[in-house]
């Protein structure tokens, strides 16, 4: 029988208790469990719902969901809003008013048009760079661009350690960092950076 790993508060800590899958908690009762989300914007997930991957199985279970945590997010968003604000800086230069007003307005358009892409493509950077625990394995989703992804794999009884890296003052104030985990499989190691509790018990 397959078994699925669920969350589980043991002394004030939350570890990953393995159960079978006919004990499971379902339907009101699974949506109360911690970490359950319906959200499809969580970083961390207990069974996602609504949630597909190109490589799953058709009996495969999604246990976990993972995203770098949102509080990453914030390099980018800072710059990104130096770049929204660039325009009204650079507007009191004298260079750039003594261009034609129609020059001027064409300019404005294409550098919001890049501040737009810079924005989309940070989001789905962030969005479609998951890691993946199911009940028979584990994945890591590279997302590159629209057109290029990039899937490593390894199943659940070939990993043979796992190691937890958290430092920095946001890691340890919002709790994420890097869990590398080391396999049996074709890919020895397979890494999830900056998930939110790495101290979870896989």
């Amino acid at each position: 029988m397959t078994d699925l790993f669920v969350n589980k508060e043991t002394e004030g800590k939350e570890e990953i208790e393995i159960i079978p899958t006919d004990e499971l908690p379902r339907g009101r009762a699974r949506h109360k469990m911690h970490g359950h989300s319906h959200s499809p914007m969580a970083a961390f997930a207990y069974y996602p719902d609504k949630v597909k991957f190109v490589a799953a199985d058709n009996k495969e279970k999604i246990v976990l969901l993972l995203r770098k945590h949102p509080i990453t997010n914030l390099k980018w968003l800072t710059t990104a809003a130096l770049m929204i604000l660039a325009p009204s800086l650079v507007g009191f230069m004298s260079p750039f008013l003594s261009l034609p007003e129609n020059f001027q307005l064409i300019l404005m358009m294409g550098w919001y048009l890049i501040v737009l892409a810079y924005i989309i493509e940070q989001f789905l950077d962030w969005y479609f760079n998951v890691n993946i625990v199911t009940d028979e394995r584990i994945f890591d989703v590279d997302f590159v661009n629209l057109i290029y992804r990039e899937i490593t794999d390894a199943n659940i009884d070939q990993i043979q350690d796992v190691t937890v890296q958290m430092g920095g003052v946001l890691g340890t104030t919002f709790d994420y960092g890097n869990v590398v985990i080391q396999t049996a499989a074709e890919i020895p190691q397979i890494e999830f950076t900056s998930v939110p509790k790495p101290w979870h018990k896989f």
